[in-house]
């Protein structure tokens, strides 16, 4: 897999991700679960230069 497809696979993720959250109650077991993921993809994506301003949707 190249780069290019890494970070597209990542953006794709985040983007789900913040879908599943905005529909899940934010005290919920699976919210949690689900905002250790977002969090890590937010460090993946900043890092890798992605300028999430656009695409993040939680803003937490």
């Amino acid at each position: 897999m190249t780069e290019k497809e890494l970070l597209q696979k990542n953006v794709e993720e985040f983007s789900r991700l913040q879908g599943y959250m905005l529909l899940a109650d934010k005290e919920s077991e699976t919210y949690k679960a689900m905002k250790v993921r977002y969090a890590e993809l937010k460090v993946i994506l900043t890092s890798s230069g992605v300028n999430l301003a656009e695409i993040d949707r939680i803003k937490e």
